[in-house]
């Protein structure tokens, strides 16, 4: 495999181009074609775009030759899985898998669908999204609105099957509509799509913790639920590893018995964390319903990396989440202990070339500080 990094004028027109992508999108398309229409309008806007764009070869390959920045030392196998570069797109974003292609060409490492659900589900009333530019972050109450888990996991497994690098995650979760019943109705939920997705996809997601549903989050919130939960989902024959989406506003304790419950079952890997729910400090206008995505999870999302890489090792990998817009921030939550870093709000607020800002940054910290991989550098710090 030839490398961009290997060479002088393919190295140069990546950066160079990256800066003019930079540049645009920062003075001419976020403020003339992004941040003019509400977040709801521009959420519908960029989908419809990326539905397009992927029928069109050529242009996929031209971000591919202009963005995609490649270089050995980004190159990563977790969980059995192997990674071009540790960066991939949270889920929350391409509910319904209409991404990949695009995400797979701009140069993202993975990218994780849904949430999806058993039931179609149309979620939460609108407005969706509201903007936080000053804190770097976005109010997110979606409640999960997807086409259901048997349409978004086969349009995964074609996109999966079809990529040129990107792996591909299906995260699942419980159906939000009025049809939600008890605990034995969501564990079914959980493992109506988990039959759906196995072997299915690179690897699987668990979302226990969205924070905008009308059954709550009763599977964090008690250890023997969880537990209920995983038992069920193991006699399920998967070949893909299993990550869970956990949440983020938990003490250590409460956090500490969800994952010592989490050790004992077929679970691989954490996402960590979910949205943040506290507005400490922060002034946000009350009728604003929903979770921080971005700057407001970054501290607390480090500080619980650390935490879980300190005291379980490498019982379960981790895929950092939560406030990453520089490649020094990228760096810190690897360095915490993540082995992968996931994100969505940079995407929105700096544009598709941030990929390769951030590709580009940490092969550059870590060829500072002496690693010859990204793995090396996992878990330096905690």
């Amino acid at each position: 495999m030839t490398y961009v990094s290997d060479s002088f004028w393919h190295d140069a027109v990546n950066k160079a181009t990256t800066d003019l992508f930079s540049f645009g999108y920062k003075h001419i398309i976020k403020p003339h074609f992004v941040f003019n229409h509400t977040p709801d309008v521009a959420h519908d806007q960029m989908i419809d775009f990326c539905r397009v764009t992927k029928n069109i070869p050529p242009l996929m390959w031209l971000l591919r030759e202009m963005l995609d920045y490649t270089d050995p030392v980004l190159e990563t196998d977790v969980m059995g899985v192997h990674f071009a570069n540790p960066f991939g797109l949270s889920a929350g974003l391409d509910k319904n898998c209409d991404m990949p292609v695009l995400m797979d060409n701009v140069g993202f490492g993975f990218e994780t669908v849904g949430s999806t659900t058993a039931r179609p589900c149309a979620g939460n009333p609108k407005p969706w999204f509201h903007r936080l530019p000053e804190y770097d972050s976005m109010m997110v109450h979606v409640g999960l609105a997807n086409d259901g888990s048997d349409k978004v996991i086969e349009r995964a497994e074609h996109a999966w099957t079809k990529a040129r690098t990107l792996q591909v995650s299906v995260s699942i979760a419980r159906t939000n509509d009025g049809n939600t019943g008890d605990l034995a109705e969501g564990i079914e939920d959980y493992c109506t799509s988990m039959r759906r997705a196995a072997g299915r996809s690179a690897m699987v997601e668990v979302n226990i913790s969205c924070p905008n549903t009308m059954a709550g989050e009763p599977f964090n919130e008690s250890p023997e639920a969880l537990d209920r939960l995983f038992t069920e989902l193991d006699k399920i024959d998967r070949p893909q590893p299993t990550l869970v989406k956990m949440p983020l506003n938990k003490s250590w304790g409460e956090f500490k018995a969800l994952l010592d419950v989490l050790a004992e079952h077929n679970v691989q890997a954490l996402s960590i964390a979910n949205l943040q729910k506290d507005r400490t400090g922060l002034e946000i206008p009350r009728d604003w319903e929903g979770g921080l995505s971005g700057g407001p999870t970054y501290r607390a999302s480090n500080a619980m990396i650390r935490q879980v890489y300190r005291e379980y090792g490498e019982r379960f990998a981790i895929a950092g989440i939560g406030g990453v817009f520089t490649p020094k921030q990228a760096y810190e939550k690897i360095r915490s202990g993540s082995s992968l870093v996931m994100f969505i709000s940079a995407l929105m607020y700096r544009g598709p070339q941030q990929i390769t800002v951030l590709k580009r940054g940490l092969a550059e910290l870590l060829k500072r500080d002496g690693f010859e991989h990204v793995a090396d550098a996992v878990g330096v710090d905690a």
